[in-house]
């Protein structure tokens, strides 16, 4: 059996019912009816508007050597690229890192400030996590989201370790976290509350739990 150098890190924020997103995304409410603007500020305030008090889990996030998230993640571009879009987080992303786009159109990698390149990936989530490691090295990996692409790694045990930070907040539908995915061994690895979100990590055990018991 191979040992893994690396973690396959999977980081969201979600709501107290499990929510990553509200119904009815859209480019002018990317987060839809989020309980706030639609544009997360009130599932990402804790990075945001409290940040200083949560600048661990914040650098933790950005630590990573190579990213892996969803299209919708990356932008509101439907079907084929038929327009310019270089991502939510304009020239200089926070990444600083290659990042595995997971797309069904192909497109040629996009090289941003900071040291972000865009690479997209029409064949797969196993197929991006093949290349995430290979560019990654010994250094983590972190599937950014969203909640559709980490139920993908999940459902598949492809992820190491499960980053919660849990909002004070209910949505009762939209883009959950967990959905279709098999019951899962986790371990609480750590947890810590600040004013406005709880930290959790698990780490995912192998083997599935039995429903029934």
């Amino acid at each position: 059996m191979t040992t893994r150098m690396n973690k396959v890190i999977a980081n969201q924020t979600i709501t107290a019912d499990g929510y990553a997103a509200g119904r009815n995304q859209t480019e002018e409410r990317p987060f839809g009816e989020d309980g706030g603007d639609g544009w997360g500020d009130q599932l990402h305030a804790w990075m945001f508007d409290a940040r200083a008090e949560n600048q661990a889990e914040v650098d933790q996030i950005n630590t990573a050597a190579a990213v892996i998230m969803g299209r919708n993640m990356f932008g509101p571009v439907r079907g084929a690229w038929d327009r310019e879009w270089n991502g939510w987080w304009g020239d200089d992303p926070p990444f600083h890192a290659p990042v595995y786009v997971l797309t069904h159109h192909a497109r040629e990698p996009q090289p941003m400030k900071g040291g972000t390149t865009y690479h997209f990936v029409t064949d797969g989530i196993e197929s991006a996590l093949a290349r995430a490691r290979a560019a990654a090295g010994d250094g983590d990996i972190s599937i950014h989201g969203g909640a559709d692409t980490i139920n993908q790694y999940l459902a598949a045990s492809l992820v190491d370790e499960l980053r919660l930070h849990i909002v004070p907040l209910t949505l009762g539908a939209g883009a959950r976290l967990f959905e279709g995915v098999p019951p899962l061994r986790l371990e609480q690895v750590t947890a810590r509350a600040a004013r406005s979100v709880l930290h959790v990590t698990y780490r995912v055990l192998p083997g599935r739990t039995d429903p029934t018991h």
